[in-house]
């Protein structure tokens, strides 16, 4: 999909990138091919060629940061097929308050689609490792992560780093109609929970977390696996959303209508 991705030249959004699909226009070889389009200026055709080779560049050599930069946070989900094989799910738990009054995470969740790790707070959840386990990946999956974990972790744990694509999949549910949280998206998918933290909510873990402080190994153990839930599903979710996302989109049409052509 970032391949047939013009929004991420300045001036160009989705109405005339449909519009540049619709002429036949599907990919950044179709558009550097052209001398002239109509439409765009010679001077911003030579500047928009310039940024596409740019980038066709570094999506060559996998450079994730350079599109985490130049593409617009909400049409970070056109990386999913590129950066999907290195993404990470992330997911955290507070003590309930928020940052500045008290506020801290208590449990910070990664999941790869192969192992689970959960920091904890007071034992191993740092900035340094934070920052360490998130150095490997390329595509950071989360669920209304933009608008709290991140915000979250941003002011409660400065100097933790963010500098990778982020699909957040809770406002891409939304462009699709698919309203509710992220449990009631996973009971549309037929998803289904560990039983032993199936219909607890963030209040639950918070009162996990007081439990544990207290003592408790056995509430300590059940809100980890309730972190691990809210994670390990993410990537299976972000695969459905994105393709959706792609038919959404109009490239699917696009490019249908133009076999269409060439075979006639």
């Amino acid at each position: 999909m970032i391949r047939h991705t013009f929004s991420l030249l300045s001036g160009i959004g989705e109405k005339l990138e449909r519009s540049l699909w619709k002429r036949g226009i599907l990919t950044w070889d179709d558009f550097l091919k052209l001398k002239e389009i109509e439409g765009i200026s010679p001077e911003r055709k030579v500047s928009y060629d310039d940024l596409l080779t740019r980038a066709s560049i570094e999506l060559g050599i996998g450079n994730a940061e350079y599109f985490a930069r130049i593409l617009k946070r909400r049409e970070h989900w056109r990386l999913f097929e590129v950066f999907g094989d290195g993404a990470v799910c992330l997911d955290i738990e507070t003590n309930g308050l928020q940052p500045g009054a008290g506020g801290y995470a208590t449990v910070v969740g990664l999941y790869d689609g192969f192992d689970c790790r959960c920091f904890v707070s007071g034992e191993d959840l740092t900035v340094e490792n934070i920052n360490s386990a998130l150095a490997g990946y390329k595509y950071l999956i989360t669920f209304y992560g933009a608008a709290f974990d991140i915000p979250f972790l941003l002011r409660t744990m400065p100097g933790v780093r963010f500098d990778i694509p982020h699909f957040d999949l809770c406002f891409a549910a939304r462009r699709l109609e698919l309203n509710g949280g992220l449990k009631k998206l996973e009971q549309m998918l037929g998803i289904n929970r560990q039983e032993s933290v199936r219909g607890m909510n963030g209040y639950d873990a918070v009162k996990l977390w007081e439990q544990a402080k207290r003592g408790s190994s056995e509430a300590m153990e059940r809100l980890l696996i309730y972190n691990m839930e809210d994670t390990k599903h993410l990537l299976e979710i972000a695969g459905v959303l994105y393709e959706k996302m792609k038919r959404l989109s109009g490239i699917e049409e696009c490019r249908g209508e133009k076999k269409v052509c060439e075979c006639a």
